[in-house]
């Protein structure tokens, strides 16, 4: 598919996953997400054929403008949705799936001074919520989730939700195209922290009733 052609469908990509989108030129002229994506496809082209300070120029303006870091070496899937999207940062090595969504202040990053592939790989299908941080070389299984504010730094199996800092695996979807609860995630150090306080009572309790065996 052309240059054309992945603009309209970012632009149905944005009005079939925002409630808020209305027509299509609203779209094309007001998210910067959308914005972000179509200059990122003359900057990734000119990256990959040598023109690669043009490219980060473009990339530059681009990010002045709509507050989305794309760096022109990253490699982006088809119908890809970035909402709102101020503080989005996608790394060189970057390799984004079809049909991802990325909110607001999503870092798509490395962990230090590597060379070669120190970005992570998104698979198809993969909500990355707001504020969430997944920096690595590795994969992000398709169909997964991965909650607000996380900081992922380990391989994600496919149709996997993580939370927390650092991610963990917290539910697996039992069913394609399932949403992600924002409002219900689990907190998996509240988890941990409640069944230690339930082994310590238990604990307590054998030791009341030995106590008062030997008295």
């Amino acid at each position: 598919m052309g240059f054309f052609g992945d603009i309209s469908e970012n632009i149905k990509a944005a009005s079939d996953r925002d409630p808020a989108a209305r027509t299509a030129i609203e779209i094309l002229l007001c998210y910067p997400g959308v914005c972000a994506l179509l200059w990122h496809h003359p900057a990734h082209w000119l990256y990959g054929h040598g023109a690669k300070l043009f490219a980060r120029v473009i990339s530059q303006a681009t990010r002045f403008w709509t507050g989305i870091e794309i760096h022109p070496g990253a490699v982006i899937g088809r119908r890809c949705f970035i909402d709102h999207g101020m503080a989005v940062v996608i790394g060189e090595t970057t390799e984004i799936g079809d049909d991802v969504t990325i909110y607001q202040g999503v870092t798509l990053g490395g962990t230090g001074k590597e060379t070669g592939k120190r970005h992570p790989t998104i698979g198809d299908r993969v909500v990355i919520s707001s504020g969430a941080k997944v920096l690595g070389p590795f994969r992000v299984g398709d169909d997964s989730k991965i909650g607000a504010g996380s900081v992922v730094l380990d391989e994600v199996p496919p149709g996997s939700t993580v939370v927390g800092v650092p991610g963990k695996v917290v539910k697996r979807v039992t069913r394609a195209g399932e949403e992600l609860n924002q409002i219900d995630l689990p907190d998996p150090v509240s988890i941990e922290l409640a069944a230690l306080r339930k082994r310590v009572s238990l604990l307590e309790e054998k030791l009341r009733k030995r106590e008062s065996e030997s008295e």
